[in-house]
């Protein structure tokens, strides 16, 4: 659902939007490992905020993910809706209530997040690695049906203007966030000081690429077809049957959008669990949220709560009439924002980090400042030049979510005492160094 609503954008120059946005992204991926080499925490990119830079930096980054992780989850939920109702229309002829269907979808999901998250971390992998392998397959054959010909038109950004890239380009961003995300785990995977900085760079560029040849695919297969790219709701549909392959598969490429959009759901409730997790240990919200489960050690808590407010929004946003469609691009582009926000913290505490260990270098310094130069010039793209309503609104409630929550964490610190027990007490233990 990005790469159709990146092409309305940005035209033929979407593919080469994935790819400035991959990029930008593994910029940010290699700031991130400066951190995950050394240290674990549940709490992800806000720990290594808070204990590197001002606390209150820290909580504003707490927030910023608490809306991009919840935000993005509100938004690949209306995607599963969007495509379950789409094999429901064409298999059976049928179409299931759509707030009823994405309630289901939370229910199961935070059920999986509750008993356990290396559960949930296994289902996610089979049920990604299913779906991306797919959708590869029909990529591949769309470019194969093409004659292996380069597509000059979209690599030389043929009637693409620099403004209609900026404004895709957030977009595209927004196909990668969250590549981050394995660091919520903390010690919960298998040796984490080596197996998390991995996830992390690798999530970054095996998903660029993959959205890139998606995009590349997509782009060039629907040329001369009567509807427009970004019109279609279930584009890899219709490549599959121009492709040649039998109706079955086309189903099968929506199952497949039907389970990477759910497995996103789950992990981005898993994630801001583990930051709702922390913040309430820090102080910055209730400390209820801050307890684990005592069988299961998951923060259980936090993730109903997690839960609920990534329901709440599409929700809302399904009895007022919105389509699936726009929920998904107009939540999501609100959590870009977040992520965003807080992928130029983390880039700016990366160094300050490495000085306090005496490993700064000045390719750490070139590293932080291109990819805080990279994120900043995504968040001016979707400023200037301004886009069409209601996506111009989108920074100001993006902002105004994030000064509320910022305050309340204010308030509410300062009436509480400050709470910051042993980590360990509530989840396996954490290591902090390595060699």
């Amino acid at each position: 659902m990005t790469i159709p609503l990146v092409f309305a954008l940005a035209g033929q120059g979407a593919a080469i939007a994935f790819l400035i946005s991959t990029a930008g992204v593994l910029l940010v991926a290699l700031n991130v490992n400066q951190f995950a080499r050394i240290s674990s925490s549940p709490g992800s990119l806000y720990t290594y905020i808070t204990d590197h830079m001002h606390p209150r930096w820290g909580v504003l980054a707490g927030w910023a993910l608490l809306i991009a992780y919840l935000g993005t989850a509100a938004s690949v939920g209306a995607g599963v809706t969007n495509y379950a109702n789409v094999i429901l229309r064409d298999r059976f002829g049928m179409q299931a209530y759509p707030l009823l269907l994405t309630a289901l979808v939370m229910v199961f999901a935070c059920y999986l997040a509750y008993r356990d998250v290396q559960i949930s971390a296994r289902l996610m992998l089979w049920l990604e690695a299913a779906s991306v392998a797919l959708i590869s397959v029909i990529a591949i054959s769309i470019i194969v049906q093409h004659g292996w010909r380069l597509d000059m038109g979209q690599l030389t950004l043929q009637g693409v203007s620099p403004e209609k890239l900026r404004l895709g380009l957030v977009l595209a961003i927004f196909s990668s966030v969250g590549f981050e995300s394995a660091t919520s785990l903390g010690s919960e995977a298998r040796n984490p000081l080596v197996s998390i900085p991995r996830a992390v760079k690798w999530s970054a560029i095996l998903a660029g690429v993959f959205f890139f040849l998606c995009a590349y695919a997509e782009v060039l297969g629907f040329r001369g077809e009567s509807q427009n790219l970004g019109q279609s709701l279930a584009p890899l549909h219709v490549l599959a049957q121009k492709a040649g392959f039998p109706p079955i598969v086309g189903t099968l490429t929506d199952l497949g959008a039907v389970l990477s959009f759910f497995s996103c759901f789950l992990a981005c409730i898993t994630a801001a669990a583990r930051v709702l997790f922390l913040m309430g240990r820090n102080g910055a919200l209730h400390s209820v949220l801050g307890e684990a489960h005592e069988a299961n050690q998951t923060p259980h808590r936090a993730v109903l709560v997690s839960s609920i407010a990534a329901f709440l929004p599409a929700a809302v946003m399904m009895t007022r009439g919105v389509n699936l469609f726009d929920i998904y691009g107009l939540i999501g582009t609100v959590a870009t924002f977040g992520f965003v926000t807080v992928y130029i913290l983390v880039s700016a505490a990366a160094p300050i980090y490495l000085r306090s260990l005496g490993r700064l270098t000045p390719q750490a310094i070139v590293i932080s400042v291109l990819a805080i130069l990279a994120m900043c010039a995504a968040l001016l793209g979707n400023l200037y030049p301004v886009p069409d309503a209601p996506y111009s609104y989108l920074p100001y409630l993006y902002a105004a979510l994030l000064l509320i929550g910022f305050a309340w964490s204010t308030i509410w610190s300062a009436r509480s005492p400050s709470f910051v027990p042993e980590i360990s007490g509530d989840l396996p233990a954490l290591p902090t160094e390595t060699d």
